[in-house]
């Protein structure tokens, strides 16, 4: 079965946890402005501020806290009455390999990427109806392994398995659940990168591709698609032709 088809934002109610910067900044302000009426919700309460989108509620909060996310909840249900879409975009990433593997560091990336998910589905989870749904943006960085991507590849596999479980269990009543596996997205979290990023896009761009994705109704949504098809591709090989094409094409 497929998602629900949402074409016309008018009127939803969408909260948006990770919405200061990058994609979640990107999307909020596409979704204002097809009608939608937007919750924003990030650690930084002056950054939602300075997004200036009209009518826009402020929830700030830090995804990775239970506590945070039902205090942001309780908020919203008293100013809206009901939510249509969530949307789960806070990420962290720091490049990591095995030569300088830090634990600490390695454990933040992966409870912002999915622990935080896991937090705000079992908060939102009573509020999702028929029509609607949830959403999380993961990457194909949680296809197969990657050079750099130690901490970061294994908390979007995560995601990305997750939402495939909820969406067997939720779509038969009618509640969406959407996974986001965009490619490079030119956001404060890429600009690490010290490589040339193929086919990068502008969070403006992501944030149309995403709503497109919205219109067609399936389970996953990935961009763009002459990057993710040959991820997609990649993924179906074989370790021993894997592993060797990835050090040859990464230089890792």
């Amino acid at each position: 079965m497929k998602n629900p088809k949402i074409t016309e934002w008018a009127g939803k109610r969408v909260w948006l946890v990770g919405a200061s910067s990058g994609i979640g900044a990107a999307l909020a302000g596409e979704l204002a402005r097809r009608g939608a009426h937007v919750a924003l919700s990030a650690r930084n309460a002056d950054k939602l501020r300075d997004l200036a989108i009209d009518g826009a509620l402020l929830l700030p909060c830090d995804a990775t806290s239970a506590a945070g996310l039902a205090v942001a909840r309780e908020r919203l249900l008293a100013a809206w009455g009901r939510v249509d879409l969530v949307i789960y975009l806070a990420g962290d990433y720091v490049p990591m390999r095995a030569a300088n593997f830090d634990l600490a560091a390695a454990e933040k990336v992966v409870s912002v990427n999915f622990n935080g998910a896991m937090r705000l589905v079992a908060t939102v989870l009573p509020d999702l109806q028929a029509g609607g749904g949830i959403a999380f943006v993961a990457s194909v960085a949680g296809y197969r392994a990657l050079p750099k991507a130690l901490a970061y590849g294994p908390g979007k596999a995560a995601l990305i398995n997750f939402a495939e479980c909820l969406h067997l269990d939720l779509v038969a009543q009618g509640i969406g659940v959407w996974v986001i596996n965009p490619g490079f997205v030119a956001t404060p979290l890429t600009a690490q990168n010290d490589f040339a990023m193929p086919a990068l896009l502008t969070p403006a761009q992501a944030a149309l591709a995403t709503v497109d994705g919205f219109r067609r109704g399936n389970f996953e949504i990935h961009y763009p698609k002459r990057f993710t098809r040959v991820m997609k591709l990649l993924a179906l090989l074989p370790y021993g032709l894997y592993f060797p094409l990835v050090r040859r094409t990464t230089g890792g």
